[in-house]
């Protein structure tokens, strides 16, 4: 059992950096273009005017730019709800564009411009489904699979105007509270000019703001020299596919990384612990025996041996219980678990090695018996 808790800790590591590398592979950008001195829309919090597509797209080398906003919240079905990632998508698309789900199991693409969503099938949700987004309520059009952020949280896909509203949407409470002291101030609530109150609280109301750009290059463009010039130019930070590899795994989830790696090293000392007390337990019950060996002259390095095996054995039994365990667990965890045969076999390696040296202590106790204890001496 701690065998298999401990493919499947590693499985936790590989199915975090998988879900990364998911996420941008899905994305379909060359480019994330956001905010200058942010670490882009995973990682940190990032503000771009959303008619800044319209200059990238015009630049040489760029094929396309979308538009696009992350919002991590809890999206609501009747009485029930599932943590997603909602991202808004840019319209006309039609799962072409940067952004979109590249591909659809059952549904369709969102054709609307208000009120449809496209859904990972790990929400649970299924066509004709009505969420509850903020205040809004979406149908379920469509259903992706393995669409997912960095931490693993399924995404719901909505139009971009919609995404935008929901991301800095405040209650009634503040938008009124808002409203008063707008007109209570006497900048914006001029006798002379009676338009400018009314268009100050409506500026209030929207957002022209969405949290990165994905560029889309043509064949052939240096990704690095574009990204250079849009940071050079549009005083906007931008990063490549290699670049937000580097944010997602070396930051994102390095404590994560971190963190299991300890486990693995506590659960390492426990197995070896175990190892060691079993074998050392069943060399105990058999000093009898082992002193009867060395009566008739049985060499110290047959006996040694025979101990090693012992302990090779309940290595290899421990591994194949601990594998099929992993392997029928991992589908039954929360979050995506992904078992590498480079990882089993490093872990059988290390499991043998680890028997190995637990078996230490119950041979250098067998090669002390005196065989005298044979005969009862």
């Amino acid at each position: 059992m701690l065998i298999g808790v401990t493919l499947v800790m590693a499985g936790v590591y590989r199915g975090m950096v998988d879900d990364g590398k998911a996420l941008l592979d899905n994305s379909g950008a060359d480019l994330w273009v956001v905010q200058q001195g942010t670490l882009g829309p995973y990682a940190e919090s990032s503000s771009v005017n959303d008619d800044m597509y319209r200059t990238l797209s015009a630049m040489q080398g760029v094929e396309e730019a979308s538009n696009i906003t992350y919002l991590t919240m809890q999206v609501r079905k009747d009485e029930s709800d599932v943590r997603a990632m909602v991202v808004g998508i840019a319209p006309g698309g039609n799962g072409t564009s940067a952004g979109w789900p590249p591909y659809l199991i059952t549904g369709r693409q969102i054709t609307r411009s208000h009120y449809e969503a496209v859904a990972d099938v790990a929400t649970g949700f299924t066509l004709g489904d009505r969420l509850t987004i903020r205040r809004n309520q979406y149908t379920v059009v469509g259903l992706t699979r393995r669409m997912v952020s960095s931490s693993g949280d399924p995404m719901v896909f909505i139009p971009l105007k919609d995404a935008q509203e929901a991301q800095f949407l405040r209650d009634n409470d503040a938008i009124h509270q808002s409203r008063r002291r707008t007109a209570e101030n006497p900048a914006f609530n001029r006798p002379g000019v009676p338009d400018l109150l009314e268009s100050v609280n409506a500026s209030k109301a929207t957002n022209s703001f969405v949290n990165a750009v994905l560029v889309r290059l043509d064949p052939g463009v240096d990704p690095e020299q574009t990204a250079n010039e849009i940071e050079k130019w549009k005083r906007l930070t931008a990063y490549t596919r290699a670049d937000m590899e580097k944010i997602l795994i070396g930051k994102l989830i390095a404590t994560s990384a971190k963190q299991i790696g300890m486990f693995l090293m506590i659960l390492a000392v426990v197995s070896a612990a175990i190892v060691a007390f079993i074998i050392y337990t069943l060399t105990m019950d058999k000093i009898r025996e082992i002193a009867v060996l060395k009566l008739i002259g049985t060499k110290n390095r047959t006996i040694a041996w025979m101990i090693l095996q012992q302990s090779l054995v309940l290595g290899v039994i421990g591994f194949v219980v601990g594998k099929i365990t992993a392997t029928f667990a991992a589908p039954l965890f929360p979050k995506y678990v992904l078992l590498l045969p480079v990882d089993a076999a490093m872990g059988f390696g290390s499991v043998l090695v680890i028997c190995a040296l637990a078996s230490l202590i119950a041979i250098r106790m067998a090669l002390k018996v005196d065989p005298a204890e044979a005969i009862g001496g």
